[in-house]
């Protein structure tokens, strides 16, 4: 029997990375290893896997293209991701595995890690106290809605990566290969000012957040703007999600698990 895998398992976090490196390495790098056999033994049809658009590390060039160099991570967390694409290259080409990656863009939504800037940010606006804002608040990302991720790696997932003619050995990009291999921008395509996010927020729960300006943190970036175009083309991939109906869902979602009973 042929399967399909989707594997979006990982130690995630720019900022923790830089703590904590062997975490990532025992993760992401031996724990992506083992997928990978394992997809290999039991012959998988397709593996579609999770990377990120930290891999674009010092890459300025907007909108990030998929063509564009990836050699220059910030952080080891990049690091590893950039190593997770280059080794399901190596088992596509060795052993004819498909393998597709999507790398994300700053997702969001209900059910989200509460590391992440809307909990923490909305967490801290509800108990009055202050948000930390770094870059002094001059930041933005291409914030992307949990729903719209999730039909993008549905989609993808029913269109194994196929080896492509337009590979060129004597001038070769990162994204396609002569092997079942593939590699696509999954974001919103509409970069938000983190300044705007945070009104949003205030909007939808009626408050005003306390906010504590700080510099630039290590490894982080002072924007991201995703170029879809290429997964649009191949699966059709349209995101769908406003950013104010995004943050409206999670405000909801949270007001109702922690606060609706209070």
């Amino acid at each position: 029997m042929l399967f399909r895998s989707v594997n979006l398992a990982a130690q995630a976090g720019v900022r923790y990375s830089i703590e904590n490196p062997a975490v990532y390495i025992q993760s992401n790098l031996v724990g992506f290893g083992n997928i990978l056999e394992i997809c290999r033994q039991h012959k998988v049809k397709h593996l579609v896997y999770a990377s990120t658009s930290s891999v674009y590390g010092l890459n300025q060039n907007m909108p990030f293209s998929e063509k564009s160099s990836v050699n220059h991570p910030m952080t080891l967390y990049a690091a590893t991701k950039k190593s997770n694409e280059m080794m399901a290259h190596s088992y596509s080409h060795l052993f004819r595995l498909p393998t597709t990656g999507l790398r994300f863009f700053t997702v969001y939504g209900p059910w989200g890690r509460p590391d992440m800037a809307l909990f923490l940010f909305t967490e801290a606006i509800m108990k009055d106290q202050p948000i930390n804002v770094f870059n002094n608040g001059k930041m933005v990302r291409d914030f992307t809605y949990v729903e719209d991720i999730v039909e993008g790696i549905r989609l993808t997932l029913f269109k194994p990566a196929m080896p492509s003619s337009d590979f060129d050995p004597l001038n070769p990009r990162s994204d396609i290969s002569t092997a079942p291999y593939r590699i696509f921008n999954i974001g919103n395509q509409k970069p938000v000012e983190l300044m705007a996010y945070i009104k949003e927020i205030e909007k939808n729960l009626k408050m005003t957040a306390k906010i504590n300006y700080l510099p630039m943190q290590d490894g982080d970036v002072p924007m991201t703007q995703s170029d879809t175009s290429a997964l649009k083309d191949w699966v059709g991939y349209i995101p769908q999600t406003t950013i104010e109906e995004g943050v409206k869902n999670f405000v909801n979602w949270y007001l109702e698990r922690n606060y609706s009973k209070t």
